[in-house]
């Protein structure tokens, strides 16, 4: 039986069609969750999709689909019998089932209308019919929730008040009541479809075609077809097709569709572009260094899918509320419409329908769609000014950090430094550079970097088991004899330093430079003093986050000397000298006065980023930061801490007023109602006018601008 079990296991991916809202998404849930043999899924309201696991020895995938069909969505596998992924397109407002059924029914309503005119008796069959074709979908989808185990869903409130309006003889106020409840669903979908719009168009910034050089000669090739080490040409005004570095040329690029830097980069020989770049004024060579479904574009776009995945806790909240809110809903709406007539002698029709309207009152679409309607345009937001945040729960909770913690190199500094001093302890200047970018030719840290690019002139020799201390040192066999090049703490610790160079090196750090030295298996070498100055946004940055209220502090590596050096002139308070175990220490430290954000773009930065809070990797950092990381800066500036504390305060603020929105209208009918004074269709109306304030609030977040870029 269990090998059987284990064989039936079926891996499923489904595009959703009319999941359009948290309600569908939270009904779609609850109904998998209930099957016998599904487990891991995962619903994107954003993408539309399913993902699960079925064992089929329990339940047929035809089954689960018939299911989902009941509840009013008609799944679509992602992949075809081949493996090959599946395109499905959604459709304009006016062409889904939901959009249809708002045209039909409000076109029911306006013809009913036109025989109260001229014949009342006719209207009458005008709005049943109206009320009837708006409610017959809802019922059913209420039916099949509660097969699901969701008894009590929005579906079943508003399928009970449209029939039960019927039956007390309102039925102008029935149809009234469907139509604008359709309306209600069909404006979430269009709210969510504006948060799609932003992924489609991130897949639409890649060319489809590139330039291949080869041999001498220029011909077109697909995209999807170009390998890593490929020749391409891009001419003024063409979009990069793939990430690369620029081999011959020099040209400005616009990186705003990737990064959101508004401003053209001039980029040479030995940059880096991305996909879906502009290239303004220089025809450049690119060395394609990743492949179509790796590059910038297609990272962004997963992990933008996978933040509209990840759940804020004030959403999880709010669902779980409406759970146990929806049934209060009902009981309260039966007894209101049971008891005063059973034993205080009211009128049964004026009570069943305070009944009914309460029901209407008591929908909680707004209110579930209050906190994911505002994360999903705050999430947004943020990637069009280049700040990926990998979900609500991390959306939501940088703007409550108390402290952010800065890594140096690359972070803070522009991550490219120059070496500025060779002092050479034996042998001369020449041979410690040669021997040093040997040693670190294999190591992607900026300080190896600038040592490299410092030799390019020299014949540089060739190393054999080359591997890396973290935070220590890069050591390496040249020959017979095995080179390190590492931290003076390091060098100190394996074959010692006696005064006089420790002095040299004091003064060269004293002058805001980091040193590392050269030392074979007995003695030092020589001595290479490199320097990266700040990056230009970088006290700006500092001192917007003090005026935020938020302590910044840099953790680093590099010595005590040039870190305070650094951290003075940007105005922060220092810990140097740290191996990345000690940042994390600190950082778990840190926590104990609040939440602690971490910006770092090293592998060394990684272990802290992902004990921190939350973790931001600066854009140009390794693959392993940014993995680890919560978020990222894809555009390189150290202001982007700031903004998106900002922009996630904002969204808590958004929130908050949604929220307020969604029960305060709601309070003030529920009394106008009891007191008489309002009936059904404005119930209605509370709850429909509701969600278009509460999506037109949370739009507004789209708008988000950065006080830099204001400036």
């Amino acid at each position: 039986m269990t090998s059987r079990s284990a064989a039936a296991l079926t891996p499923l991916e489904y595009f959703v069609e009319g999941m359009d809202c948290p309600t569908c998404v939270r009904k779609i849930e609850g109904a998998v969750e209930r099957t016998p043999g599904a487990s891991a899924a995962r619903t994107n309201l954003t993408t539309q999709t399913l993902v699960l696991t079925l064992d089929e020895a329990q339940t047929f995938r035809t089954t689960l689909e018939r299911t989902l069909r009941d509840l009013g969505h008609t799944p679509k596998p992602l992949t075809d019998d081949s493996g090959e992924r599946q395109a499905h397109e959604t459709n304009a407002w006016h062409a889904t089932r939901q959009g249809r059924l708002v045209l039909t029914t409000g076109g029911l309503l306006l013809l009913a209308y036109a025989f109260s005119l001229i014949e009342p008796q006719l209207s009458l069959w005008g709005y049943a019919a109206a009320t009837l074709l708006g409610t017959w979908p809802l019922a059913r989808k209420a039916v099949a929730g509660a097969r699901a185990g969701d008894p009590f869903s929005i579906n079943t409130l508003v399928s009970l008040a449209a029939i039960g309006a019927l039956l007390i003889g309102q039925a102008a106020e029935a149809a009234v009541v469907v139509f604008f409840f359709a309306i209600g669903e069909l404006l979430e979908g269009v709210a969510v479809g504006r948060a799609r719009s932003g992924i489609k168009a991130l897949a639409r910034l890649t060319p489809k075609t590139a330039r291949v050089l080869k041999k001498g000669k220029v011909f077109d090739l697909p995209v999807d077809a170009l390998k890593i080490g490929t020749l391409i040409q891009v001419q003024p005004g063409d979009r990069v097709p793939a990430d690369g570095l620029i081999t011959e040329g020099t040209s400005h690029l616009d990186d705003s569709p990737v990064t959101g830097e508004s401003v053209p980069v001039s980029k040479t020989i030995g940059d880096t572009v991305y996909a879906g770049s502009i290239n303004t004024d220089g025809v450049l060579t690119i060395r394609v260094e990743r492949e179509t479904q790796d590059n910038t574009i297609a990272r962004i776009i997963h992990l933008v899918e996978q933040a509209e995945a990840s759940r804020a806790p004030i959403s999880r909240f709010i669902d779980r509320f409406s759970r146990i809110y929806t049934p209060i809903v009902v009981l309260i709406a039966a007894l209101t419409a049971i008891l005063p007539p059973l034993f205080f002698a009211g009128d049964w029709m004026t009570w069943v329908y305070k009944g009914i309207t309460l029901l209407l009152i008591g929908c909680p679409c707004a209110l579930v769609l209050s906190v994911p309607a505002s994360i999903t345009s705050g999430l947004s937001a943020g990637t069009r000014l280049g700040l990926l945040i990998k979900g609500g729960a991390a959306l939501e909770a940088i703007g409550g950090a108390k402290t952010v913690a800065f890594d140096k190199t690359g972070t803070l500094t522009a991550g490219r430094p120059r070496v500025t001093d060779l002092v050479a302890l034996r042998g001369t200047e020449q041979d410690i550079l040669k021997l040093a970018a040997a040693v670190e030719g294999g190591s992607h840290h900026p300080l190896a970097r600038a040592i490299v690019e410092h030799a390019a002139h020299l014949d540089v020799p060739t190393v054999t088991d080359a591997r890396a201390i973290a935070g220590q040192a890069v050591t390496a066999t040249i020959g017979d004899a095995t080179y390190a090049v590492g931290s003076p703490r390091y060098t100190q610790s394996t074959v010692g330093l006696n005064l006089a160079v420790e002095n040299q090196i004091a003064d060269l750090e004293r002058q805001g430079k980091t040193v590392v030295v050269l030392s074979n298996a007995t003695q030092p070498l020589g001595l290479l003093a490199i320097r990266d100055e700040p990056r230009v946004d970088a006290r700006a940055a500092i001192a917007r986050l003090k005026a935020l209220g938020v302590k910044p502090v840099m953790l680093t590596g590099d010595n005590a000397r040039t870190g305070q050096a650094i951290a003075s002139d940007l105005g922060l308070d220092v810990q140097a000298e740290l191996l990345p175990e000690d940042k994390l220490r600190l950082v778990s430290e840190l926590q104990r006065d609040g939440k602690v954000v971490m910006v770092g773009d090293g592998i060394n930065d990684a272990p802290a980023l992902a004990a921190a809070d939350i973790g931001v990797a600066m854009g140009g950092g390794t693959d392993v930061a940014l993995e680890t990381a919560d978020a990222a800066l894809l555009h390189h500036r150290v202001s982007g801490v700031a903004d998106m504390v900002s922009l996630s305060r904002a969204t808590m603020r958004n929130i908050k007023q949604n929220v307020a929105f969604a029960i305060g209208l709601k309070a003030i009918f529920l009394v106008t109602t009891l007191l008489g004074i309002t009936g059904l269709w404005p119930a209605i109306l509370s709850d429909t006018g509701a969600t278009v304030l509460v999506t037109a609030n949370a739009l507004r977040l789209l708008a988000f601008r950065s006080p830099a870029q204001e400036a």
